[in-house]
């Protein structure tokens, strides 16, 4: 287990989340871990990135951050609080100051809304009301805040570009004055030029209003351009956390998920460590290290003996043979 960090505005400890699945109609019911016993503090006033292949568990633990999931085991603690023993109107309380950009910004927003409504919706939600002048006023700033056109506030979801509603959703994430913003994928639905141009905005956000980032990936050169930190997940267990992003890569997964990254490399000389073998069955864990069967550089400690994360280690990895 990692050391605490001292300024941390949210702490996952020891969280699990499982998942129950019927295999047919009259089949046995099977547990899936989705998460699997992560602790890890998200710093104040940081970027931190979570990566790993498709199925290891960031899109959960972005819901068990805002406790839209709640833990199996472990707690998740925002500003020193345990969210799961909150009563109901104080867990609403502290939602005001963490809330959450989702990665599909078509489904994000009621087709109902005109985008005014929809920047607005958090307000209503937390019974703060306005007049209808206070209502055009305060939409209209939050959609320039985002760099929009305030006069697109009377215009429906369907009259906008995905790049437009995302900056819609951010707007809304930004309408109740939130300390930590958790971002779940926010660019992966657009081109290529809309996502830099949200990332330039979210880096422009973060400066000037002293905003904590959860930021949810695939896209490791993103995660490496706009992190400050990187945590790395495998089969719903972070395997390293690096404390920045030219730290070295320890986990034999995290070399080769970073190897596999698109760079510039005109000559042709960058190394890349090929994967064989299926990653194993979130159903059916294996007892020891989870990428064992994968890894090139696993022991028979490694398939008996599950590795964890240890206390004391400023880069911490969860591997019996760590890399230098």
């Amino acid at each position: 287990m990692a050391d605490r960090i001292p300024d941390s505005i949210l702490r996952f400890d020891g969280v699990s989340r499982d998942f129950s699945a019927q295999a047919g109609l009259f089949g046995r019911k099977r547990t899936m871990r989705a998460v699997d016993g992560v602790t890890l503090d998200i710093p104040r006033g940081k970027v931190t990135g979570v990566v790993g292949e498709s199925g290891c568990g960031k899109s959960t633990l972005a819901r068990l951050a805002l406790h839209l999931l709640k833990p199996s085991a472990g707690h998740v603690y925002f500003e020193g609080h345990d969210l799961a023993g909150l009563k109901p109107a104080a867990l609403r309380r502290q939602r005001r100051h963490m809330q959450m950009v989702f990665q599909d910004p078509y489904s994000s927003i009621d087709p109902r809304f005109t985008i005014r409504d929809a920047v607005m919706e958090p307000f209503q939600v937390h019974g703060i009301r306005h007049t209808p002048a206070e209502g055009r006023e305060k939409a209209a700033r939050l959609l320039e805040m985002a760099g929009l056109d305030p006069q697109l506030a009377e215009r429906h979801p369907h009259q906008l570009s995905g790049g437009q509603k995302q900056r819609v959703g951010i707007a809304r994430a930004l309408a109740l004055e939130p300390d930590l913003i958790v971002l779940d994928e926010p660019t992966a639905s657009l081109d290529v030029s809309i996502q830099a141009q949200i990332v330039a905005l979210l880096a422009d956000l973060r400066s000037r209003l002293g905003l904590t980032y959860l930021f949810i990936s695939h896209d490791l050169g993103l995660v490496r351009y706009f992190c400050d930190r990187i945590v790395v997940m495998y089969l719903g267990a972070a395997v390293e956390i690096l404390p920045s992003t030219d730290a070295p890569h320890r986990h034999p997964y995290t070399r080769t998920l970073m190897e596999s990254a698109f760079l510039p490399d005109p000559e042709r000389r960058r190394t890349v460590t090929r994967l064989s073998g299926e990653i194993p069955s979130a159903f059916e864990r294996p007892p020891g290290c989870a990428f064992a069967a994968r890894c090139p550089v696993a022991s028979g400690r490694c398939y008996a003996e599950k590795p964890v994360l240890p206390a004391t280690d400023p880069h911490p990895v969860a591997c019996h043979h760590p890399l230098d």
